[in-house]
């Protein structure tokens, strides 16, 4: 923007007229505004007529009409468009899908492109390289008040290095070292299954990031590969050097069981699913296998990637950088050096039999290796990469309070659980939040909406932005709402910060029951929901099912009773898979996810196979998208209330009184034999008396925040109210607008009104000579007023408390010209800054667990309230550096250590919650 000409005024005064410019600009803008959420818009880009007059919706109406949008149908028909084909991050589909869902977020939000930069010419479509101008200025304008008023869509495209499939095989040897046995690593794709059948070679099953390479050993079993089985191995004398290794999957996130077979000189990884995780709905127990029946078609294989995700998430050249077309890369230190493969257990039966007896009479590992040698061959092509984020954002009134709410879009093959389920669940948030912007809705506070790239490779496309935008999400976003694989199954399951478990629950109790509503039945309850098949399963005297999974499964569910007694929340605390883990783990957002997943009664879930397709979930997974539908109302209606309430719906509370049941689960800890409970009792003492601080803050901005509310709404009625006209002839027509806002612009500067403001306009009635007495004390309280005036005057007669005016009244007082009252402004501006102060406390609570040291041995994480567990991956570990210090590192002096960073932390979140 052109600078204003200096002339010969002092400098003061220049900072002080313009000052006033920009209230004039704020007032002008304001209420142009309140016209535009004041007229009816029955047709986007239609004629609009004076006449015409919209209610503002009250929090209820605008609720009930966001619920009414997401349809099964429409979710239905989503999935079809984006899992009919394969579409894996960096491939041509993913390109077009992203252009796709860029079409939906300007077909439903209204959204435009992104204003461009000074001197940057108009581009065919809104597609940015991370790191220009554009990229930058398309997120970042969106804090600004000069930056754009309706919604805006793009791209970022960013350049990670990840890998493609080339050679691959596996062969059993004979004793000569020649291939007896050579084994299909090509899913079967049944014709019953069209898109299954089609496709069932595009996509190879392999290893994201996994090691460049051949090996040939003697293999061995180790179970779930952890790194207790390991253990279990290792204290038998088995030496993993040279050695295969076969792992079942499940309990912990793939690449760990690489990483640890690795470190203990194995030459290569097999990974399989095996039939005694799936529970009661398998062969053995009479089910036909898919697609001619709900049990695992033995050909299947699972994908994914292979790195070491609890170590950092991202592109493995860029660490805590953001993956420019030139940036400076490091040798990537988070994947395997070895190579490994997925295979079916139709592969991993016959790979088993040369093995033996697998187990002990005593069900302990056996540690026997095979008697003939296998040989697998892993080729990759590892290349910088383009991915494509699609973004869009919906601009709010407060500027600097953002609800981030996304899902990635790529997937292995087809992925309709594992991704598209969640995508189409996203798009049913776009089209409910379309309709309330068709109804005259503005969000309070700004919301983006982002569709990922790269989740499946390592979370690419997530974390690059997080890392690209650090300081601005940490300064504005409020939370992060994920989705990834919302219908996989039967039961409802969900976790998240605990901040924000109250306004989940509260939600999820507002949202019916997908299947069983008619009971009174709502989205809570399907926390408890078993599955099709079990009825069936007590029934069948002869079933056969793994005890091990059977009473984890059981285990599960009645600790969820006993917490529900309790009056525990139900939520848990989220580790890693997706992508809410920058947000959460890096730069301390508070975040969610939820989905529906299979149990042991449910037909299994074919995670990165060719199968999971649009016809399994709508045999299986969720006939009708019913699910789908309900998941798209819960996040949908998080998010609204996250974006209107005046306060933020943030229970830091919960939080303080949470952080004593983690210290809990570290004392029932068994410890190893250097350290003893009296070596730690004193300083668990000092950490549970600053919680107990942390708990008394907390409770004391809970009054806080409730009396600036109630401040904030009395005054917030006292405020000028509009009936609301169009900025059309009835007030003398944009031309007059321009002239009169232009003539007062000169009568106060003496300078002709700059080029890029003139797109402001403001009625010749409005009394502008006030606007010097009000005394802003610095640009920030202007920024505070600004967006909360703008506010009341965007919802002029209805919201909250506010009195209903009738609609005959405003019809019949339209062209009247009203007098501006003079408002308490001074007061409205020190209660919307209580307001404001309380929302950023409540924002940057979860920010205190950040720790720039970071987690030891994984810096990239800097939470020591949650990160992923070292050995788990995807599972969360509570108070993580002090909980590792005891049970990895067995160091005394690290977990005290540990424990003067916490109290550190949580005495800075003291003072920063005091009122």
């Amino acid at each position: 923007m052109k600078e204003l000409p200096l002339h010969s005024v002092p400098v003061e005064g220049q900072r002080r007229r313009f000052r006033y410019l920009k209230a004039i600009l704020l007032l002008a803008g304001l209420y142009t505004v309140s016209s535009f959420f004041s007229i009816n818009k029955p047709v986007q880009h239609a004629h609009i007529h004076t006449e015409q007059i919209t209610q503002v919706l009250s929090t209820s109406e605008r609720e009930s009409l966001f619920l009414s949008i997401p349809s099964g149908s429409s979710a239905h028909a989503t999935a079809k468009k984006f899992a009919s084909k394969p579409h894996v991050a960096g491939s041509d589909q993913d390109f077009e899908n992203a252009k796709e869902i860029l079409k939906l977020f300007q077909r439903e939000l209204g959204a435009s492109d992104p204003p461009a930069p000074p001197h940057f010419p108009p581009e065919e479509l809104p597609i940015y390289d991370a790191g220009t101008p554009r990229s930058r200025s398309a997120t970042i304008s969106l804090a600004s008040r000069l930056g754009p008023r309706k919604p805006t869509a793009w791209i970022d495209v960013y350049h990670p290095y990840f890998d493609t499939p080339d050679d691959r095989s596996l062969d059993i040897l004979n004793e000569e070292g020649v291939s007896e046995v050579s084994l299909d690593l090509v899913e079967d794709g049944d014709p019953l299954d069209e898109d299954a059948a089609e496709y069932r070679d595009s996509v190879p099953a392999w290893h994201g990031l996994s090691g460049h390479g051949e090996a040939e050993g003697e293999l061995i079993y180790v179970n779930y590969g952890t790194f207790e089985d390991f253990e279990e191995l290792t204290n038998q004398g088995v030496n993993f050097t040279g050695k295969i290794t076969i792992a079942r999957y499940g309990a912990i996130y793939r690449g760990l069981k690489v990483k640890r077979a690795q470190e203990l000189g194995a030459s290569g990884v097999l990974i399989y699913s095996d039939p005694r995780d799936d529970g009661y709905v398998t062969t053995a127990n009479g089910f036909t296998p898919y697609p001619h029946g709900p049990a695992r078609n033995p050909a299947s294989f699972q994908r994914g990637s292979v790195m070491y995700l609890s170590m950092y998430p991202g592109d493995p050249t860029t660490p805590g950088r953001p993956a420019y077309p030139n940036a400076e890369r490091d040798e990537p230190k988070n994947a395997p050096t070895i190579p490994s493969l997925p295979v079916s257990w139709a592969n991993a039966e016959r790979l088993l039999e040369e093995i033996g007896d697998i187990y002990t009479a005593e069900g302990k590992l056996s540690g026997k290796t095979s008697t003939k040698k296998v040989r697998m061959v892993n080729h990759v092509n590892r290349a910088v990469t383009p991915i494509w984020n699609t973004m869009a954002a919906i601009p709010g009134h407060v500027r600097n309070e953002i609800v981030l709410v996304g899902c990635h879009r790529d997937a292995w093959v087809l992925g309709a659980a594992d991704p598209i389920s969640g995508t189409a669940a996203l798009s049913e948030i776009v089209r409910g939040f379309g309709e309330l912007l068709r109804s005259g809705w503005n969000p309070l506070r700004t919301i983006i909406i982002a569709s990922w790239d790269g989740e499946e490779h390592g979370l690419l496309g997530s974390t690059e932005y997080g890392e690209d935008f650090a300081d601005f999400l940490a300064e504005y976003v409020v939370s992060y709402i994920n989705v990834d694989v919302s219908s996989s199954g039967s039961r409802w399951s969900v976790s998240g910060s605990p901040s924000l478990a109250h306004l989940i629950r509260k939600t999820a109790g507002d949202v019916p029951h997908p299947t069983e509503a008619d009971g009174g039945k709502t989205l809570w309850d399907a926390r408890q929901d078993d599955g099709p098949f079990h009825e069936s399963f007590f029934y069948n005297a002869s079933a056969v099912v793994d005890a091990e999974v059977l009473q984890a499964y059981e285990t599960e569910k009645a600790k969820q009773t006993v917490e529900e007694e309790s009056g525990k929340t139900g939520v848990n605390p989220l580790g890693s898979g997706s992508d809410y883990t920058v947000f959460l783990q890096r730069i301390g957002i508070a975040a969610t996810d939820q989905g529906f997943t299979g149990t042991p009664y449910d037909a299994p879930y074919h995670y990165h196979s060719i199968y999971d397709s649009v016809r399994w979930q709508e045999v299986y997974a969720d006939p009708g998208y019913k699910r789908h539908a309900a998941i798209a109302k819960h996040l949908g209606l998080m998010s609204l209330r996250l974006t209107d309430g005046i306060i933020l719906p943030l229970n830091t509370t919960q939080y303080a009184f949470e952080l004593n049941s983690y210290l809990d689960v570290i004392e029932s800890l068994p410890l190893p034999s250097n350290i003893s409970h009296s070596d730690l009792a004193p300083d668990f003492a000092r950490l549970r008396a600053s919680f107990a601080r942390l708990q008394g803050a907390s409770i004391a901005m809970d009054k806080e925040k409730k009396e600036a509310e109630k401040k904030f709404l009395e005054l917030l009625e006292k405020m000028p109210r509009f009936p609301g006209v169009s900025a059309g002839k009835g007030l003398g027509g944009s031309s007059g607008l321009y002239h009169s806002f232009k003539d007062a612009v000169k009568k106060l500067f003496g300078v002709s009104t700059p080029r890029a403001l003139t797109k402001f306009y403001v009625d010749p009635w409005y009394p502008t000579d006030w606007v010097g007495s009000i005394g802003f004390a610095d640009d920030e309280e202007m920024e505070v007023y600004a967006g909360w005036l703008e506010y009341r005057l965007a919802h002029p007669l209805r919201d909250h408390h506010c009195a209903h005016t009738p609609a005959s009244d405003v019809e019949k007082n339209v062209h009247q010209l009203p007098k501006l009252p003079i408002p308490p402004i001074r007061e409205f501006l020190k209660a919307a800054k209580r307001v404001s102060k309380a929302n950023k406390k409540l924002m940057v609570f979860e920010r205190g667990f950040i720790s720039e040291e970071g987690i030891p041995d994984r810096e990239w994480y800097r939470h020591l309230g949650v990160a992923p567990g070292k050995w788990l991956g995807y599972g969360a570990t509570t108070l993580p550096a002090l909980t590792e210090a005891i049970t990895i590192d067995k160091d005394v002096e690290r977990a005290k250590y540990e424990v003067e960073r916490l109290v550190g932390l949580v005495d800075k979140m003291v003072v920063g919650l005091m009122p």
